[in-house]
């Protein structure tokens, strides 16, 4: 046979079990056993659990929870484009960036210049591993009933969320609400849009002849060329 061991990743070798014993009683007491784990991997030299190992075990945990209380955390004080957010460990954070101009990228096949453009307010609503997009007609009083809109590019499915094609997500479980939104904006920004997703234009017009108007022409992205979806703000807080 093969020793193919070395083939492995990173390994981690067992030293230590613990055996929790109750009574079975009303008071239900509580006795925990700590095994010391020989080279063959079995546990030897059984005794109860002492206070440098039950030191041991709160500081690993603390470190598990901490990096759980750090997630979407503000560093500082909260971004006042920040709408909501929600602080699970599997949670999400929900924010928007008004009107500006960016650089965006296209694969050959569009026929779209890669360079600047006006994009429209944006509602960006992203957890560890997905994100959604919208668009806004304006930033100015943001509600709950605010109506979304379709995010006007490519790689976008019909509710929001955004494909993200061959981007390798890496969002860290202690990531930090500023880093969070800064890292998922570039994540889309940085990536090439491809292709239409939904079978619908994301936009009243063609959205090919749309972005070939506004690559590189200063000119402010036209609103009224945004489509509704049907929903509002207040859908998104789920």
């Amino acid at each position: 046979m093969k020793n193919i061991t070395d083939n492995f990743g990173t390994m981690y070798t067992p030293v230590k079990a613990l055996v929790v014993f109750q009574k079975n009683d009303p008071q239900g007491s509580t006795y925990i056993e700590s095994y010391d784990m020989n080279a063959n991997g079995y546990p030897v030299n059984a005794h109860p659990l002492s206070l440098t190992e039950s030191a041991a075990l709160a500081n690993a945990l603390d470190t598990s929870d901490e990096l759980r209380r750090n997630f979407l955390k503000p560093l500082g004080l909260l971004p006042k484009n920040v709408l909501y957010i929600n602080p699970d460990y599997d949670g999400y954070a929900l924010w928007y960036t008004p009107a500006m101009e960016v650089a965006l990228f296209f694969l050959d096949k569009l026929a779209i210049p890669n360079g600047k453009a006006a994009i429209p307010p944006l509602i960006w609503k992203a957890s560890k591993k997905e994100l959604y997009i919208f668009a806004m007609d304006g930033v100015e009083a943001i509600e709950e009933q605010t109506p979304l809109y379709r995010a006007p590019f490519f790689n976008i499915y019909d509710d929001g969320r955004v494909c993200m094609g061959t981007v390798s997500v890496d969002v860290r479980p202690d990531c930090l609400l500023q880093e969070f939104m800064q890292l998922w904006e570039s994540y889309f920004f940085n990536s090439y849009f491809s292709h239409l997703l939904g079978g619908k234009s994301p936009v009243r017009g063609n959205i090919i002849q749309l972005w070939q108007s506004l690559i590189g022409s200063g000119k402010a992205f036209p609103i009224p060329e945004l489509v509704k979806n049907g929903r509002t703000l207040k859908k998104l807080l789920s």
